[in-house]
């Protein structure tokens, strides 16, 4: 009896681990194969936060949370709709003029191509002497001259007319559609269920807000005694977390924007409009936030500058605000609350990377310090999250 129950204790660690390597594998599973669902349940969390302050304030004047929430949504879809309004004339702008960008690009690939050449050229002159050049040269074959026809004979009877094939005029339909909507038809599955699944977000985004206190409350019924504390330390420091993240985020990509739009306008850059936004947030993307951030400018500037002193002035004015947003205010508007160590964010950036593909990577440090936050209430949990922390 006494060496079954030693056998068994034995086993368990190891049956625990199983245990556990079969749950996270279960669990990465669901994260991957119901990405649709678990990115919209995200964004919907991410914008309500964002937007919880803003109740907040309308609470004060007395307002019934519902209606608080309610005015609040409205009011972030008009906004939404005014931007999505003005974007998409910068958007039916450019694909009228992508003909000339198609040109441009061409221009410069053949610019480049030759460039090539003429290197590879000169790279030959200079590395193989002269005499083997010319020995290279004698030694190849010249060309066989082709032999002259042997007039044939007439002969008595004519030949006879040959008639001609009928000519078969060919007929090519024009597509009047844009490449954009083409994209577009080749992958309208992808699209419908992408548009389905967002059209969930302004109802879920109004009942986590208007439903946060019953929310939280029922939340923290499911725990009993210092589990409970350590729940509601939990629900609060995500809470702080996430907002922090969000909002500094947010008020730092509308800075960016707003000087990279400012200094586009200066420039005559074409479409600025469009160019600025995704310039100024795409710079916020960690480790490769500022090529990304030059990218939007340089292919806009593609028709109208020939010289790379344009191009180098742009890249030279946009990693400072790059530089100058990231070192001075991200520490003060973001990185006090997130407390994640640059291997932890690397990591956490390849997971959720390779999970959710460009979405993972805006979502992959506020998840990992949410996670964090919860590990960090749990004392049984929280030598990891030293091992996550700064």
């Amino acid at each position: 009896m006494s060496v079954l129950l030693s056998s068994f204790t034995e086993n368990k660690p190891r049956r625990s681990l199983a245990a556990s390597l079969i749950a996270t594998a279960v669990v990465i599973a669901l994260l991957y194969y119901g990405r649709e669902f678990f990115i919209t349940l995200f964004t919907a969390i991410t914008i309500s936060f964002l937007l919880d302050p803003f109740v907040g304030l309308f609470t004060r004047l007395r307002l019934p949370r519902a209606v608080a929430s309610f005015l609040v949504c409205s009011i972030a879809l008009l906004l939404l709709y005014l931007m999505g309004l003005g974007l998409f004339t910068q958007v039916a702008g450019l694909m009228e003029d992508l003909p000339s960008y198609g040109q441009r690009i061409n221009q410069l690939a053949d610019q480049v191509a030759v460039r090539l050449e003429t290197a590879e050229k000169n790279t030959y002159q200079i590395f193989v002497p002269r005499r083997i050049r010319e020995q290279q040269s004698q030694s190849q074959p010249l060309e066989p001259q082709p032999a002259q026809a042997k007039p044939k004979r007439r002969s008595a009877e004519p030949p006879m007319p040959v008639a001609a094939p009928p000519v078969v005029q060919e007929v090519r339909i024009r597509s009047d559609r844009s490449p954009f909507w083409d994209y577009l038809y080749a992958r309208w599955e992808s699209v419908y269920h992408t548009l389905l699944m967002a059209s969930f977000i302004p109802f879920l985004v109004y009942f986590m807000l208007s439903w946060r206190d019953h929310l939280r409350r029922n939340y923290l019924h499911l725990f009993q005694g210092p589990g409970r504390h350590a729940a509601g330390r939990s629900w609060q420091g995500v809470a702080d977390m996430a907002r922090a993240y969000v909002i500094g985020n947010f008020v730092l990509g509308t800075l960016l924007t707003l000087a990279s739009g400012i200094f586009f306008w200066s420039i005559n850059l074409p479409y600025f409009l469009l160019v600025a936004p995704l310039s100024g947030f795409l710079s916020l993307v960690p480790y490769v936030g500022l090529p990304l951030a030059i990218l939007p400018p340089f292919l806009a500037a593609l028709p109208m500058h020939d010289k790379m002193g344009h191009y180098i002035f742009i890249a030279a004015v946009v990693g400072f605000f790059h530089l100058l947003a990231l070192n001075l205010l991200y520490p003060k508007l973001v990185g006090s609350r997130v407390h994640l160590n640059p291997m932890a964010v690397t990591v956490a950036l390849m997971f959720w990377g390779s999970l959710w593909g460009a979405i993972g990577l805006v979502f992959a440090i506020p998840i990992t310090a949410g996670i964090k936050a919860v590990i960090d209430n749990v004392p049984s949990l929280q030598p990891y999250g030293k091992l996550l922390g700064d």
